[in-house]
């Protein structure tokens, strides 16, 4: 049966959070640090590359961040997130500068697909690109790698800043040190110090070609690719993966900012909608169908949620698939789709906090 008035505050389910109380704060570099959280009970189950959204309270209102854990559940005893300042960014200078141990941080369940499935007799050879703060998610799949699959080896191109601008400088070192002759970090720094005697300036496709055409010549290695960092950097890689033959299903690539959803929400502010009309969508959440009346201002989850639907959400960019619903019927305008699979989308997938609805008769089920 439709619902078809807003729903009273009282009647939401309110979400379900999971608080996790930190237990150590590490300093990486002068602008990233990372919080490494007790275990709850049951332990927190992720896979390596996920990330939390953390959910905080600014200003009086609820808002949500996305962060990439760091750590892997096969290596280490705590799970944890790194997060780099960012110019005015709320979330990331409080956490930079006020967090401290003891202090209980609600979360979201573990999200992601950018991870991959490990086994003891892979023969892998594992190629990682990472740009700045891109080695968050990284660094669990590193680690993964080389507890679980003792055949395959890991070759990591990894960019930064400069010499202090490297998170985790340490931690890879020592990974290096230990696992000499199954794991090869390669740095690229843009701004280096006059010392410095390794790649540097903007990172090249002839670079990443010269990087990844070493599996050409290892025939018994299977491969596997991921890129983290800048959406131009990760363009690069996949382009030049494409021209190598690479099949798709072996690159992967975790993008924190979209710049497309960005300049969709810079517009709608600005009234400018594209010739999309107000529209009204029925969406099931929970077993229960309600409809939501969406402008051509806004989006499928910011109508949701402005009528008091408890739909899920965290990036508001159409990177984390939180927001994922399958689209039941009529047509559904993204303006970004970077976190759905070729697959996910083949198989009607959406994504409400960058969706639009085209036609009247849209239906969207939130699994």
């Amino acid at each position: 049966m439709f619902n078809l008035f807003k729903k009273k505050k009282e009647e939401v389910k309110a979400p379900q959070f999971l608080p996790l109380k930190v237990r150590e704060v590490v300093k990486e570099t002068e602008d990233t640090v990372t919080l490494y959280f007790e275990q709850p009970e049951p332990f927190l189950d992720y896979k390596p590359g996920q990330f939390l959204t953390l959910v905080m309270e600014f200003e009086g209102k609820e808002q949500r961040r996305s962060y990439s854990l760091c750590t892997s559940p096969y290596v280490d005893p705590f799970p944890g997130i790194s997060v780099k300042r960012v110019p005015n960014g709320k979330f990331s200078n409080f956490l930079n500068e006020r967090v401290f141990p003891g202090k209980t941080i609600n979360v979201l369940k573990p999200l992601g697909n950018f991870t991959t499935d490990f086994h003891s007799k892979n023969k892998k050879h594992f190629f990682l690109v990472a740009a700045g703060s891109g080695i968050t998610p990284i660094m669990g799949i590193l680690k993964s790698v080389l507890v679980n699959e003792p055949n395959s080896k890991i070759s990591l191109l990894y960019c930064s800043r400069n010499e202090k601008q490297i998170i985790f400088k340490k931690e890879l070192d020592s990974l290096v040190e230990k696992n000499a002759d199954r794991l090869e970090v390669i740095h690229n720094l843009s701004q280096p110090g006059a010392a410095w005697s390794g790649l540097c300036g903007r990172l090249s496709k002839e670079t990443i070609f010269e990087f990844v055409q070493k599996a050409e010549s290892e025939p018994e290695f299977e491969k596997e690719y991921f890129a983290c960092g800048p959406e131009g950097i990760m363009d690069n890689v996949e382009e030049v993966l494409e021209g190598l033959g690479v099949a798709r299903e072996k690159i992967h690539r975790e993008s924190f900012y979209s710049a497309a959803a960005d300049k969709a929400h810079e517009d709608a502010a600005h009234g400018i909608t594209g010739g999309l009309l107000t529209r009204d969508v029925t969406v099931i959440l929970e077993g229960e169908e309600s409809i939501v009346t969406v402008s051509p201002d806004k989006t499928i989850l910011e109508a949701g949620l402005s009528q008091d639907l408890n739909m899920p959400y965290s990036c508001q960019s159409g990177l984390c698939t939180a927001c994922r619903g399958k689209l039941l019927s009529g047509k559904v305008k993204m303006d970004e789709d970077a976190g759905l699979s070729p697959n996910e989308i083949e198989a009607g997938y959406v994504l409400c906090c960058v969706g639009h609805p085209l036609t009247d008769d849209v239906k969207i089920t939130i699994e």
